[in-house]
């Protein structure tokens, strides 16, 4: 896949995926330890800011599933939007004792007593998809996802390449500093015009006809900025709907977004590769609670920003059929 430039400050680890997935959050018993030993069976909860229909979350649940099966683990999954009862989620797995918390960091201020009571208590906590800039003042020892202003540098690149001079970047959910920084990063590099239009991704209707209204106040506008799978599909119906000849290009895929992509509605999408954020995040806890292993050496593990278009979109078809891309 086509990736950005990437600055000199980052790396970018690599990591080996398993082709399967699995069918339930809970697996056999592990592979054996280095005495030979079969490794214990552990319980981790993975607690996202998931909004209910956001395909993104299913496919991050599938490589923790796969990762929990290959080791044994026994996998908790528990989403909610709203930052005060994502914490509340936390700290419900902290009461129960649970040997591992894999955890989003979207409204990171918000999160921070219920991470802090997990690390005193004792349990590892690693966070995964937002809060690349927090993760280390919160004591949470790994992190597994993009650099988000860097993929909206990129974006904003992309958008003079193709010689774009106006900009909507829309944002559906206030106050997720990743979703804010991919837009930070495009208005930082993109040298015509740009703007931030809030819209709220548990109403897809009123997504549409928001995106709609402000195409039809400003034919100006030639590019739509999605920051997720569902709302560049969404996008694409406001698209028609204004008589405008904006282009729609996203961060994230979906099955469905890929079939755009092929069919020329999605110009573009900003790939992170959620399943490899599941997987790792699961995986990174099995092998900390077994062998006392970490990955990262203390930096994060990137696991994009690559772009997807019409020129690779048959490489990602096949693991988008399977719920992997």
């Amino acid at each position: 896949m086509q990736r950005p430039k990437p600055r000199t400050s980052l790396a970018l680890a690599a990591a080996t995926l398993l082709a399967a997935t699995a069918c339930s959050s809970e697996g056999g018993r592990g592979e054996p330890a280095g005495d030979g030993a079969p490794a214990p069976e552990l319980t981790i909860a993975m607690i996202t800011h998931q909004v209910q229909g956001d395909t993104f979350w299913d496919i991050v649940r599938t490589g923790a599933e796969a990762a929990a099966e290959k080791s044994g683990v026994n996998l908790e999954y528990t989403a909610d939007p709203e930052a005060s009862e994502q914490a509340n989620l936390v700290q419900n797995a902290v009461d129960r004792g649970v040997d591992g918390i894999a955890v989003t960091l979207p409204s990171p201020d918000a999160m921070r007593d219920a991470v802090t009571a997990a690390t005193e208590a004792g349990i590892p906590v690693v966070a995964l998809n937002a809060g690349m800039d927090q993760w280390q003042d919160m004591g949470v020892q790994q992190y597994f996802g993009t650099d988000e202003r860097l993929a909206g540098e990129a974006y904003g690149e992309r958008l003079n390449e193709e010689g774009a001079r106006n900009a909507v970047c829309v944002i559906h959910e206030q106050g997720n500093v990743s979703l804010e920084a991919r837009c930070e990063g495009l208005a930082e590099t993109f040298d015509g015009e740009s703007e931030v239009l809030y819209v709220d991704s548990a109403n897809m209707p009123e997504v549409r006809s928001t995106v709609s209204s402000r195409l039809e106040e400003s034919a100006d506008v030639d590019h739509v900025a999605a920051l997720g799978a569902p709302i560049a599909v969404t996008a694409v119906d406001a698209v028609a709907d204004a008589g405008s000849q904006a282009t729609v290009a996203t961060f994230d895929t979906s099955a469905e977004l890929v079939e755009l992509v092929r069919a020329g509605d999605v110009a573009w999408a900003v790939d992170q590769q959620p399943y490899l954020q599941g997987y790792l995040a699961v995986d990174s806890l099995w092998l900390f609670n077994t062998n006392g292993n970490t990955l990262g050496g203390g930096e994060a593990v990137l696991t994009g920003p690559a772009f997807i278009d019409g020129t690779n979109i048959e490489q990602v078809a096949e693991y988008a059929e399977r719920g992997t891309r």
